[in-house]
């Protein structure tokens, strides 16, 4: 044989080894927040892996496990894995190492639990994300370390701790500290919640959810000509009047074209409060895109504030015993141009399944829908282009 046909054999058996041998997996893995509240809860973890994995947890300085995931083991990337983990009853904050395993690869992160007292957020003012093992369907999933926090109201006008029960949930927002302005407000409604008293019209009071000269005064027009408008209509929250102030706050207002707010938008809001009176909750996100804006509002609220872009709305409808949608939710979004030629037009020519509005707009509406009808109905659900119910 000669050396050159030699060689080429060894080769060639170098590259069929080579062909047979597997690269190891490499395996990564993102808390929804490396922040965990005191009173206990639950987070999304990301997991990314194009094998086979297994999660395993390890704590610290302590004999007890006290917190879990489920699940704990699965093949490829997964963004639902939920870590729970119990209330700290110390005076002091305490880790928890996270780590994943994969073939031939391994991805640690570690999280901190507050202590009682500890604060909450990255500003100690709100929460980095839900707490408290929220599971509210109207919540839509949120990033943690992105600079915005989920503040939330209770019926009362005041803060809603969840571990304390601290009065009746009114309404969230995911509160942007750069552009003082918050991406959306998410609320539950039905006719009881709306009730039936008399609009407050008290601008100028701050959101006590965080300090007062972090937010505009509303007590006083954007300027340059943009209207303040809401996200969770005044019309909204009439049952105390606690809570239709709650809607004057600056964390709930948006620099809004005249016209737009009074035409279309208006007539969208309508449209939603008779979506609520016809099933037996309504879950609502109302927002506006901001991000890419180039427009301002004057300063005469102590901020200069981003014009939105466009508005949604992510709706999703329950009816107990409903023969609509799947197990009686049924959803709908709309996305409109923030544009006063559209002002006099019909919403209707805006609307669109959630699945679409998701993609238009980034954000993940309605995660927590899957653990109330699985996976593959809340899937459906959010594919759905909405029929006639919602025209």
């Amino acid at each position: 044989m000669s050396r050159k046909l030699t060689t080429l054999i060894a080769l060639a058996l170098l590259v069929l080894l080579a062909g047979c041998q597997k690269e190891p997996g490499s395996v990564g893995v993102k808390p929804r927040t490396m922040r965990l509240d005191e009173g206990g809860g639950v987070i999304f973890v990301e997991v990314s892996a194009t094998l086979g994995w297994t999660i395993t947890l390890d704590f610290p300085g302590s004999s007890e496990a006290w917190a879990s995931v489920d699940p704990s083991a699965g093949e490829g990337a997964k963004s639902d894995v939920r870590l729970r983990y119990e209330a700290n009853p110390s005076a002091q904050d305490r880790e928890l190492v996270l780590t994943l395993h994969g073939k031939g690869s391994e991805a640690h992160v570690t999280l901190t639990q507050v202590h009682a007292g500890g604060g909450k957020g990255e500003y100690g003012y709100g929460y980095d994300t839900a707490p408290s093992a929220l599971d509210w369907l109207e919540l839509p999933a949120m990033v943690a370390g992105d600079g915005r926090e989920l503040l939330i109201h209770n019926m009362d006008g005041g803060k809603y701790r969840g571990r304390k029960q601290d009065g009746t949930r009114n309404w969230s927002c995911y509160w942007d500290y750069d552009d003082h302005m918050s991406l959306w407000v998410a609320y539950p409604h039905n006719n009881s919640l709306k009730g039936s008293g008399s609009r407050s019209d008290e601008w100028g009071v701050y959101d006590p959810c965080i300090p007062n000269n972090m937010q505009p005064n509303m007590g006083v027009t954007y300027g340059g000509g943009w209207t303040r408008g809401h996200q969770l209509p005044s019309a909204d929250r009439l049952k105390t009047r606690a809570a239709n102030v709650s809607t004057f706050y600056p964390t709930n207002m948006t620099p809004q074209e005249y016209n737009f707010n009074s035409g279309i938008w208006v007539d969208l809001e309508n449209k939603v409060r008779s979506y609520a009176g016809s099933c037996d909750t309504l879950y609502v996100v109302t927002g506006a895109l901001f991000e890419s804006s180039t427009q301002y509002s004057g300063n005469n609220s102590g901020f200069r504030v981003k014009v939105p872009t466009h508005y949604f709305k992510a709706l999703l409808a329950h009816t107990t015993g409903g023969t609509l949608g799947q197990d009686g939710y049924m959803a709908a979004g709309f996305l409109l141009p923030h544009d006063r030629s559209i002002s006099g037009g019909n919403f209707l020519d805006y609307i669109r399944s959630i699945d679409q509005l998701e993609a238009q707009t980034g954000i993940d509406f309605f995660p927590n829908l899957v653990y109330k009808i699985g996976r593959e109905k809340a899937n459906l659900v959010e594919a759905a282009t909405p029929d006639n119910w919602w025209r």
